[in-house]
């Protein structure tokens, strides 16, 4: 099968500060992935290059088989057309909501389809009252952002990005921002989508939703995966001692015996 996230020898740099060094990654049709580390490990930082908010300093992203970026002389060069064509293809979800604030729930979801996609207003909207529907927020569809609760803001950011039909769905710390009560709502919605065969990679502290919905955990550590695998290997009998103290760290996270 060919995998839908195909990373090779991904490098990333900020001036002299090397932030990803060599990855290597597949995600294949359905799997939630989840990416666990510390602050500073490079995990949002590789969310960022798998949909091109950050060009990386060298190796070779394919969405579904597609190479991202033409290659001369032995490095590769990205349009910023392309870029544009590949960001409808992979969904991103932030830390932030990043909602209009002057459009409606409704109006939010349909903005993009409208302007990069193309649709038609009345497409664009039966797509949004789907989406909206599928996290939970139909009946919040003319309301505006400052009436909706940080969860549901959050669900709404996701009903967005749905609304645009991506192959693969980013997840990059979605529930930090959010008091603790909310947070349940928007995981059981990143639960309900990874059930439902959506292929996700996912930057969380959640160690509960890693081991309960992904598929696999990789562990980053320094820009380099220190180790992947199955979320019952990873967390419950890591072979990296850097792991079992990270896990350590967050030991409020009961797991299943």
């Amino acid at each position: 099968m060919t995998p839908v996230v195909e990373i090779r020898n991904l490098h990333k740099s900020f001036g002299d500060l090397e932030v990803l060094r060599g990855i290597d990654l597949d995600v294949m049709q359905g799997e939630a992935v989840v990416l666990l580390g510390s602050s500073g490990s490079g995990k949002s930082t590789l969310l960022r290059c798998i949909n091109f908010m950050e060009e990386p300093t060298d190796g070779r992203v394919r969405i579904n088989g597609d190479l991202v970026g033409t290659e001369r002389g032995g490095r590769m060069q990205y349009r910023e057309a392309e870029l544009c064509r590949l960001r409808t293809r992979v969904g991103m979800v932030f830390q932030h909501f990043n909602l209009f604030p002057h459009m409606t729930t409704l109006e939010n979801v349909m903005e993009g389809q409208v302007i990069v996609l193309g649709r038609s207003k009345e497409e664009a909207k039966s797509k949004a009252m789907q989406q909206l529907s599928r996290v939970g927020l139909e009946d919040k569809a003319p309301e505006y952002p400052a009436r909706l609760s940080g969860g549901q803001k959050q669900r709404v950011a996701i009903a967005r990005a749905l609304a645009m039909d991506p192959e693969v769905m980013l997840f990059d710390e979605v529930t930090s921002a959010l008091d603790p009560e909310l947070v349940g709502e928007v995981l059981k919605t990143m639960r309900q989508l990874a059930e439902e065969g959506m292929t996700m990679v996912c930057v969380t502290h959640e160690i509960g939703f890693a081991y309960h919905v992904a598929n696999k955990v990789c562990f980053l550590h320094e820009g380099r995966i220190l180790e992947q695998g199955e979320p019952q290997k990873i967390l419950k009998s890591p072979d990296s001692t850097r792991v079992s103290e990270f896990l350590e760290g967050h030991s409020l996270f009961k797991l299943p015996d």
